[in-house]
């Protein structure tokens, strides 16, 4: 029986060495698959997006950024097409944004379906949560003329070309804060992540989407004189040249908040330069 059980053991154990990595192989599978079905559901704006941490250091204040220049921010605010102010006032407000962007969507403030989506963090006040969208706050403060405020392209999200330049077509016929609301809701993240996709040929859809806002014979004539293609790349330069390659990201003067922070966490900065 002794010589039996020698014989035996040796083929139990080889079997349970198998089934554990069977096992793990399932269950790395499983968590890779994972991982992989939420990037292709943000790379292709669908209607979920994934979960970010957005504020790593665990604080209200941001992370540490390369040192840039109040000259630096300055120069991009005088060189953006959409922009509010001079480049004389105490506070200068940069936004650095792609309209197919999720968490752009989710800093505008117009898309709770994607705030939603996104996790407790980015649940609006409105809705019972602490989230506090900074666009609109940073609206506020240009419309009570206490900062200029300029948005810069970069693409950060891949889908938002077509949607950028309307919004500079818009901004020419003095309606930017109005196109920026609807390219900026769940409408408009879906337009331009599952329709346009930076077509130029979908340039009459964009127009007609946005013709509540701008008139849409103008929107179509803009978008396709193609007036705006190199402020594309010039916007990304801008935005390159200030550290910044993903979107969205804030300066608040030197200070930059990259990523969908609360402006919560910026108030103190804004407060700041203020006085």
């Amino acid at each position: 029986m002794e010589k039996t059980n020698k014989k035996i053991l040796p083929i139990l154990t080889n079997n349970i060495v198998q089934i554990v990595i069977v096992v793990i192989f399932i269950a790395a599978a499983y968590v890779i698959g994972s991982l992989w079905t939420k990037v292709q559901i943000l790379e292709k704006g669908g209607s979920k997006i994934a979960q970010v941490t957005v504020n790593p250091t665990g604080t209200n204040q941001p992370p540490a950024q390369p040192k840039i220049e109040m000259a630096q921010v300055k120069d991009a605010f005088n060189k953006a097409v959409i922009k509010f102010g001079d480049a004389n006032r105490k506070l200068i407000a940069l936004e650095i944004s792609d309209p197919s962007c999720p968490y752009c969507q989710i800093a505008g403030g117009k898309n709770k379906e994607v705030s939603s989506q996104a996790g407790d963090q980015f649940k609006l006040v409105a809705d019972g949560g602490t989230y506090v969208p900074p666009v609109p706050e940073l609206k506020k403060l240009v419309d009570q003329g206490k900062t200029s405020f300029a948005l810069v392209y970069t693409p950060g999200h891949g889908n938002g070309e077509m949607g950028m330049k309307a919004l500079y077509c818009a901004f020419e016929k003095g309606k930017f804060w109005e196109a920026d609301d609807l390219i900026m809701s769940n409408a408009g993240y879906n337009l331009m992540n599952n329709t346009v996709k930076n077509d130029k040929s979908q340039s009459g859809v964009v127009a007609d989407f946005l013709k509540s806002a701008v008139d849409p014979t103008f929107m179509k004539s803009c978008l396709d004189s193609g007036k705006y293609d190199k402020q594309l790349s010039t916007d990304q330069s801008l935005a390159s040249g200030l550290g910044i390659n993903g979107t969205p990201g804030f300066f608040i003067n030197t200070t930059v908040f990259a990523g969908a922070y609360s402006f919560k966490d910026m108030q103190s900065t804004v407060d700041s330069a203020l006085k």
